[in-house]
């Protein structure tokens, strides 16, 4: 599988430097746009709302983007101009966006299809969200990247094009954890430790009281008759932790599968790059990497040690949409000083 830099066998050539990146980091929850020069300047920036063609369809979805693009471009100075994008004259020499939602290589190849259709570049490349995370955390593209958000992904590539990857769309791909699965984990072992199926856990009061209730039972019945919002269980992973933090063993269980499950993924697409004797760096993004609770990380970093020794691990912080502009330059073979102006720009 190729590294997810260069164009697709069919799509035109962009030119080597002139004309610059648009580049899109779409997530679930937000989307960031950035025009950026063929030296590394950025020009115009915008951010919008999140990209989930699995809930609105493709087409909606990248109208969303589109929207957004519109907003860069008029930052840039660029617009509103006849004819410019969506089919009109191109805003850029290369469209590098990174998608959520683009978890298989058919889904990516399906999505570049529709941005590619609205004529931003003459030159297009879609990628799943995790690429724009490794690339933003690394000076060349090589290493591996776990991402824990709201689920867990991870990827690794190569400079030769060589990648790796997971599926990573739930428990059918063999997933575990993240904010979402956190949380379920989290009530499952509070409701069982309150009914008295299960060992007894500090999670059974620390869970209902977030929400201002008394008891597992209530936390149970708000959710399943939705007068507590599903989404709002996303609210007990910073509740996970700070119930470890206060040395509960349920919940440090739960945080050690987790540290076991993101070191299982990042042995594996280490291994498959023939990185694993090599030091090389492991990259962690999304909410629950961010938060960087010390017992989770902690137990992180002593797994992987053990079976990855000379793995470099890092929290990123620098945003997305930079690894998106990045494998753009990368797909115009821009020189290294345009990857220094772009990396300075976000500090």
């Amino acid at each position: 599988m190729n590294i997810p830099q260069g164009p697709r066998p069919g799509r035109p050539q962009p030119p080597l430097v002139p004309g610059g990146v648009l580049a899109i980091d779409a997530g679930n929850s937000k989307t960031d746009v950035a025009l950026v020069a063929a030296d590394g300047r950025v020009l115009g920036a915008a951010r919008g709302g999140g990209f989930q063609p699995p809930v609105v369809g493709v087409g909606p979805a990248v109208d969303t983007v589109a929207e957004i693009v519109a907003r860069a471009a008029a930052d840039a100075g660029l617009a509103p101009r006849e004819g410019d994008g969506d089919g009109g004259r191109p805003l850029a020499a290369y469209t590098s966006a990174c998608l959520a939602n683009a978890d298989l290589p058919v889904e990516e190849e399906r999505l570049e299809a529709a941005v590619h259709a609205r004529g931003w570049a003459p030159a297009t490349r879609v990628a799943n969200d995790t690429f724009a995370i490794l690339r933003a955390g690394v000076d060349e593209p090589r290493g591996v990247a776990v991402v824990c958000g709201a689920g867990i992904n991870c990827v690794g590539m190569l400079p030769d094009g060589r990648t790796a990857r997971f599926p990573a769309i739930g428990k059918i791909s063999g997933d575990w954890g993240g904010g979402s699965g956190l949380a379920d984990e989290a009530l499952w072992f509070a409701a069982r430790a309150e009914d008295g199926r299960g060992e007894p856990t500090a999670l059974a009061r620390t869970l209902p009281a977030h929400f201002g209730l008394g008891s597992m039972y209530a936390l149970i019945e708000a959710l399943h008759l939705e007068t507590l919002p599903a989404e709002r269980k996303y609210e007990l992973t910073p509740v996970l932790f700070a119930t470890s933090d206060a040395g509960d063993p349920v919940a440090r269980a739960i945080l050690t599968r987790q540290a076991e499950e993101i070191t299982a993924l990042a042995v594996v697409a280490l291994g498959r790059l023939g990185l694993l004797d090599e030091e090389a760096d492991v990259l962690l993004g999304g909410g629950v990497m961010a938060a960087r609770n010390p017992y989770l990380m902690d137990t992180l970093v002593e797994l992987l040690t053990a079976r990855a020794p000379k793995a470099r691990t890092k929290v990123v912080t620098a945003p997305p949409v930079l690894g998106a502009a990045l494998l753009g330059l990368d797909g115009l073979g821009a020189p290294p000083q345009a990857h220094a102006t772009l990396r300075a720009h976000y500090g």
